[in-house]
């Protein structure tokens, strides 16, 4: 990621965070959070490591097309299993762009593209792709965060959630993604 050294490990350190509390949540008794926090934790994993300052430590070349390849096939899993229903269509966008994000990353010098390659003193501006990404992502995270209210967790036979089960935690998680990836799609 190009920008401020010290940002971009805070969004390491922020998208790992997310990452690990997503593994936790893969130990929860309901069936469709647990398969929904492990794609998650794959894309805060993913993002701390795309994350990590350009000028602070350069990743070799093969990171970029293997992100590329391991988003392609989560962003399909996640497409196959929102057949089911809309709501959960924002999970194969979110690998869509992490995707696009690891070819872009391979094609700037400085990121294992080579020289010659990639984006290169041009036209100034956003390319469309990229603003069409931080639109749909800004409303995103404003929608998330309007509902990003405490809801009262009950857990089945009338106790209450664990940390893990609770929907507000999952909220902010996904919440926390949205906005790095905001912040990813204005350093590219």
């Amino acid at each position: 990621m190009r920008g401020p050294v010290s940002s971009g490990w805070l969004l390491v350190g922020l998208c790992a965070a997310v990452g690990a509390y997503c593994l936790l949540r893969m130990r929860s008794r309901v069936e469709e959070q647990r398969r929904a926090a492990g794609g998650e934790a794959l894309m805060g994993f993913g993002m701390a490591v795309m994350a990590v300052p350009a000028a602070a430590f350069t990743l070799p070349a093969w990171v970029w097309p293997a992100c590329a390849a391991v988003f392609g096939a989560a962003g399909l899993h996640a497409l196959w299993t929102a057949r089911a229903g809309a709501r959960h269509l924002h999970h194969p966008v979110e690998a869509g762009t992490m995707v696009y994000m690891a070819v872009t990353m391979a094609a700037s010098p400085g990121h294992g593209g080579g020289p010659g390659q990639g984006h290169g003193p041009g036209p100034p501006g956003i390319p469309l792709l990229t603003g069409a990404l931080l639109l749909y992502f800004v409303a995103y995270v404003l929608v998330t965060g309007a509902r990003l209210v405490p809801v009262a967790a009950v857990a089945p036979g009338g106790r209450g959630a664990g940390w893990g089960d609770r929907p507000e935690l999952a909220r902010a998680c996904r919440l926390s993604m949205a906005l790095a990836t905001v912040a990813m799609l204005l350093t590219m």
